[in-house]
């Protein structure tokens, strides 16, 4: 039971005989949290219950949660590859109470599993206790046997968790395992506690008060259990390493990148290896919970930890782009226990390969200015910030990319002034912003839904409804009213207006009772589940406690229909023709358009979007229904219902199906047989795919790295798009004089003949500038002072024909000079002078075309001895500038 993937199987099959509900991982990206940039331990996705705000059919869990710590107060990159246990990515095995039991069930269950399923001997372990907790002391004495030596008070706010100023708290409790003596370090609470030789592996947090202010604590009527056991770092106590980089897992990734860079693994450059391969497992999980490279944010974020270690590739000599071919490892090795990461191998694949290939460029211009600024900095010298912040800005270095590079040097970087130089920018950048000023704060939407509760939506099968007044808000506050004229917001008991989420608007529409009418202007959802309705009062006055008449707009709900349920096909015939890397990134659902962003590297080929329409609107014709049931989230993803990565769903989900199914008895399709679309989805739909009428793909576009865009309509607006676009065409056949089948043909001919004529006129003008007289009477060639001089003025010839013109012109005056001014039709003059290759020596170009330049208006002209070349505004003054070429002649013949 030593690999990782039975230590994890071993842990979760313990807590499951005991009673708890297995959980699986939440995403990386928080989805009740926004004060946290990435999932960073395992109670994460249960803040909620264990506040109170959430309740869930069970009371114990136990999950392997996936972490991430590269951003914020929780930043380990720095370290990563240096240490024995510093990770981006990391599992952390946790379980929970939800006020069902608390410490001495927490401490059996710890011991029997560390003692029992895994064996570790009882005399090697010790624990700490927070230093006034003596439920906690008595517990282990008597649960585990452990001697006072063993149990250490811990005074320190390293054994007391909370989860912030105020709210649940408590003592923790952590286990630790003495790795013997080989290693250096003393027991927790020591003086040389940090040393490596006693491991801290598992915490137990009891959360057993609620912190009301500074000086206030009560109990939790529930006292409740947080759990958090590094899996790595089990793992590799289990398998007897001193480092979680020698644990079967992490090993598997580094021999391939051993193999790959024939670079030792365990000489020199053994931090590379341990870089590449914690990073490829921040960044592959990242993408396939939807976060991609950017410049801001997570994305940001997930750049930095994919360049450090293409960093440290180019560091071992890796030639190609590394990281992509190490994805077939990782999820061999961890795609049974988080299938997401075979479901977006292919995109996280792509991602790492571009990526790679784009900074191997950034990379080398970076490194050259990094090293050509370095090169004079004595050993522990420090590298000034503002080259910190222009690698940073304008190359797309971070700041820790340029701290590692440096780092063999002994360098260091000045990094008080790179943050004064990112303040500054930020400042710069709040300048420039043009907000429209704050909307209600977030708490006040809290005390609202506390107050009233959930909105219970109505809008799945009705678009006509009553509701009752429960909250107004106007200017961020809570209001008992809102008369005629005021604009402002109102919740309501239940409704039939759709918040806007998913991609979807938000409805509109008029609510009204006796004398009293109110026109929503759009309806948004806070807090997932609190509809808030805008508008006006445009007569009477609405109060809380008010008994309305609901009726959404029918004809913008039925138009947004049509393009949502169209969104959906589209979104199935894109994977079809694309790919299964083809994955949702946003979506606007319109009632006269809809847009979907989704994953794709490259434009999107004509062929390729005639085909998706074809196959979207197959659908459409097939005319079946539209069918949504309520499932729990297991059994839809089971069934084959797609979920977006990243998106957080409760226990119970709306499943949306359309295409060709089996009918079921009941007259419904068949969900187990699979439909051509089926997707977890909480919009609103049509009633049968035929009701969308058509779909019509206006355009493509890229959006971001990896990202692009389809716009389409659908319905009337389609027809309507269509019919202009044909109404076009024929105006334009009837202009041509061709039947409109022919309208392209006949086009294309005109371009080629007209792109003929255009090259022989060219021809014309050039022979006629260059031929006899020009038309004020210039001769073909003077001779001054020995030295054939040919000048022009010619017009109707393109200027970026002039120097061509000069080049025929030398060749038929043998030996001499050029001069041609060409005048455009505004009057607009350039010249271009040349000289033969015999008479370089006496006469340089550059120097006779400047003060021609001067007589047009221009400054300067430049080029080389034999051809150079100006322009300027005054072509009246052409020959003025050629005389002052000939004057130049002149000078340089009567000085010879």
């Amino acid at each position: 039971m030593n690999g990782v993937s039975e230590i994890r199987s071993a842990f979760l099959d313990f807590f499951k005989k005991n009673g708890h509900e297995i959980v699986a991982s939440s995403p990386l990206v928080p989805q009740n949290d926004p004060t946290l940039m990435f999932t960073n331990a395992g109670m994460v996705q249960f803040k909620n219950v264990f506040t109170g705000l959430e309740k869930r059919s069970y009371t114990r869990a136990a999950t392997a949660q996936k972490c991430v710590r590269a951003g914020g107060k929780h930043n380990d990159l720095d370290n990563v590859g240096y240490t024995a246990r510093h990770h981006t990515f990391f599992e952390m095995l946790g379980n929970f109470s939800f006020g069902d039991y608390f410490k001495p069930l927490a401490i059996e269950l710890a011991w029997k599993l560390i003692t029992g399923e895994f064996g570790l001997p009882k005399d090697r372990l010790l624990v700490t206790v927070y230093h006034d907790d003596t439920e906690a002391f008595e517990s282990w004495k008597k649960i585990a046997g452990l001697p006072d030596s063993k149990i250490i008070r811990i005074a320190t706010s390293d054994n007391f968790w909370s989860m912030g100023d105020t709210g649940p708290c408590g003592p923790c409790s952590e286990i630790f395992y003495d790795q013997g003596d080989r290693l250096q370090g003393g027991p927790p609470g020591s003086a040389d506690a940090d040393g490596d030789r006693f491991l801290e592996f598992w915490n137990l947090v009891f959360m057993q008060f609620e912190q009301l202010a500074p000086d206030h604590r009560v109990d939790l009527p529930r006292p409740s259990i947080d759990t958090g056991m590094g899996l790595e770092r089990i793992a590799a106590l289990l398998q007897g390493v001193t480092s979680n980089y020698d644990i079967d897992l992490m090993r598997a990734i580094i021999l391939v990148v051993a193999s790959l860079t024939g670079v030792d693994p365990d000489g020199p450059h053994r931090a590379s290896h341990r870089v590449i391969a914690d990073h490829l497992r921040a960044a592959a999980f990242l993408v396939a919970d939807g976060v991609l490279p950017s410049n801001e944010g997570r994305g940001y974020v997930l750049r930095r930890i994919m360049r450090r270690a293409m960093r440290h590739a180019q560091m071992l000599g890796a030639k190609e782009p590394l990281m992509w071919r190490l994805v077939p490892t990782l999820s061999r090795e961890m795609g049974q226990a988080y299938p997401e990461l075979l479901r977006a191998e292919p995109l996280i694949i792509e991602t790492l390969r571009l990526e790679e290939t784009r900074f191997r460029d950034t990379l080398a211009r970076g490194l050259s200015i990094l090293d050509e600024a370095s090169r004079d900095l004595p050993q522990g010298g420090t590298l000034p910030s503002s080259i910190a912040f222009k690698l940073y800005d304008t190359y797309g270095f971070p700041l820790d990319l340029t701290q590692d590079a440096l780092r063999a040097r002994a360098l260091h970087v000045d990094t008080e002034g790179f943050e004064a130089a990112m303040q500054r920018q930020r400042a710069d950048a709040r300048k420039a912003w043009t907000g429209s000023g704050e909307l209600a704060p977030e708490a006040l939407w809290f005390a609202i839904k506390e107050k009233t509760g959930a909105t219970e939506f109505l809008g799945y099968d009705m678009e006509r409804a009553e509701g009752l007044v429960a909250a107004i808000v106007r200017d961020g506050k809570e209001v008992p009213a809102l008369r005629a004229g005021e604009s402002g917001s109102v919740i309501l008991n239940q409704t039939p207006f759709y918040g806007e989420s998913g991609g979807q608007v938000g409805d509109t529409g008029v609510m009204h009772a006796n004398g009293i009418r109110f026109l929503v202007g759009n309806t948004q959802k806070k807090l997932g589940s609190l509809f808030v309705h805008e508008g006006r009062v445009e007569e009477g006055e609405l109060r809380v406690g008010l008994a309305l008449e609901l009726a959404v707009d029918h004809a913008r709900r039925k138009s947004v229909r049509a393009n949502h349920s169209a969104t959906h096909l589209l979104h199935e015939a894109l994977r079809q023709v694309l790919g299964e890397h083809v994955a949702q990134k946003g979506s606007l659902v319109a009632p006269d358009r809809l847009r979907f962003d989704f994953t794709h590297q490259k434009p999107i080929g004509s062929d390729e979007l005639t085909h998706i329409e074809d196959i979207a609107n197959s659908a459409v014709l097939d005319n079946t229904p539209v069918v949504t049931r309520l499932m729990g989230v297991d059994k839809a993803i089971e069934s084959g219902a797609r979920a977006l990565f990243g998106e957080k769903y409760g226990d119970e989900v709306r499943v949306v199906s359309m295409g060709h199914a089996h009918t079921s008895e009941d007259g419904l399709p068949d969900m187990s047989e699979a439909a051509f679309s089926t997707e977890l989805c909480g919009g609103t739909h049509v009633a049968r795919t035929g009701d969308i009428g058509l779909i019509t793909i206006v355009s493509q576009s890229p959006v971001a790295a990896g990202v692009r865009r389809i716009e389409a309509m659908t319905g009337t607006g389609a027809r309507r798009y269509l019919n202009a676009r044909a109404h076009r065409l024929h105006e334009v056949a009837a202009l041509l004089r061709a039947p409109d089948e022919e309208a392209d043909k006949r086009l294309f001919d005109l371009i080629e003949e007209s792109r003929k004529l255009e090259r022989e006129l060219s021809d014309a003008r050039r022979k006629l500038a260059l031929g006899g007289a020009t038309s004020d009477g210039q001769q073909a060639a003077q001779d001054i002072g020995g030295v054939k001089f040919l000048s022009r003025v010619v017009t109707g010839v393109a200027m970026k024909d002039l120097k061509s013109l000069a080049d025929e012109a030398k060749l038929s005056v043998g030996s001499g000079v050029v001069a041609i001014v060409g005048i455009d039709g505004g009057g607009k003059a350039g010249i271009v002078v040349g000289v033969t290759p015999d008479l370089t020596g006496r006469f340089d170009a550059v120097q006779l075309v400047r003060p021609a330049a001067v007589k047009l208006g221009g400054t300067g002209g430049g080029g080389r001895p034999d051809m150079a070349q100006a322009g300027g505004p005054h072509g009246n003054a052409a020959q003025e500038a050629l005389a002052t070429i000939g004057d130049a002649l002149r000078e340089v013949a009567s000085a010879a």
